[in-house]
């Protein structure tokens, strides 16, 4: 009997419901450092002594991909962040599914800094802009289980409308859309395809 007991509480304590603060501060550390990260990215370049006005400005303009892809990776880290806030406004509590998928977000997230890098060293070639374009699109995947899994399981605020629940789903599909659009891209011009994700920057309707 006892040990039915104990099995029944260990069952019942892996659907708990917890607080999402422990998550939210978890979400906020990581894109602190994410985002910081990202400035390591970008290298002073050598210039041998004595260096001239002319010289730094002509390295500074051929470092100007390495810019673009570093603005664009942090203003999209910026946007994931404040929706995913957005987000973390309207979900009231948390299991441990939801826990796990903000987990395995994050580690993806984490790994934003690093796929940045690979594509501002190698933005010409097809298998890094593919690798950060992947990076972006499991990004957005989960973004949106966590969306699905919080409206799945009622762990949002009673009081949010079940069209706007569902009409996220659609905009968050924003990302993911985007990232495979760049991947195809990525097989023909790979310097550009990053362009895409500068409809996630400037369509208004992300939000909530």
């Amino acid at each position: 009997m006892y040990n039915k007991t104990m099995k029944s509480n260990n069952h019942t304590d892996t659907n708990i419901s917890m607080n999402t603060k422990r998550i939210e501060t978890l979400v906020d550390g990581i894109f602190a450092i994410a985002m910081t990260l990202l400035v390591l990215t970008l290298e002073v370049p050598q210039i041998p002594y004595p260096a001239t006005n002319a010289q730094i400005l002509d390295v500074l303009s051929g470092m100007a991909p390495q810019f673009f892809i570093y603005a664009l990776s942090f203003l999209l880290l910026a946007t994931f962040w404040r929706i995913n806030h957005s987000q973390f406004n309207l979900i009231k509590k948390a299991d441990q599914g939801l826990v796990m998928i903000n987990v395995f977000w994050l580690l993806l997230v984490a790994l934003v800094p690093f796929s940045t890098n690979l594509v501002g060293d190698y933005g010409y070639l097809t298998v890094p802009m593919v690798f950060f374009h992947l990076n972006l699109f499991l990004i957005g995947v989960l973004f949106n289980l966590n969306w699905h899994h919080a409206a799945k399981h009622s762990l949002m605020d009673e009081s949010v409308d079940k069209n706007f629940v569902k009409n996220q789903r659609i905009i968050n599909l924003t990302l993911p859309v985007s990232a495979l659009i760049a991947i195809g891209l990525a097989f023909i011009t790979p310097e550009y395809s990053p362009m895409v994700y500068l409809v996630i920057l400037f369509v208004k309707r992300i939000h909530f």
